[in-house]
């Protein structure tokens, strides 16, 4: 879970959620997409792949992370899918979007 403006800017929302991957997992990227490129609040480079036709972001690529593939959390649309399990840039974190009692690992 991602609490960077960078995040919040792309999501429209209070934070961002992803699965990370390694590349060799992913057995298909089918379909069309656009790639967009920023630089964080890390001031890594992430490319974003979204649906051209609705503008969704369903993967991105990080160049702080060669051969890793990260995932919105919300294209696998399972209420089921694991808890976050850490949670960066809590700093810019909304302090009413943290649930009760959430273990927050810091990383800088």
């Amino acid at each position: 879970m991602c609490h960077c403006l960078a995040c919040q800017q792309r999501t429209g929302s209070v934070f961002g959620v992803q699965a990370r991957f390694p590349l060799e997992a992913i057995t298909s990227r089918q379909g069309e997409a656009t790639a967009f490129t920023r630089r964080g609040d890390s001031g890594n480079a992430t490319t974003h792949f979204f649906c051209p036709r609705c503008g969704t972001t369903v993967y991105w690529e990080m160049s702080a992370q060669p051969g890793v593939v990260a995932v919105a959390v919300g294209a696998f649309a399972d209420p089921g899918f694991p808890a976050p399990r850490l949670s960066v840039y809590e700093e810019r974190a909304h302090a009413w979007a943290l649930p009760s009692g959430f273990d927050i690992e810091h990383m800088d």
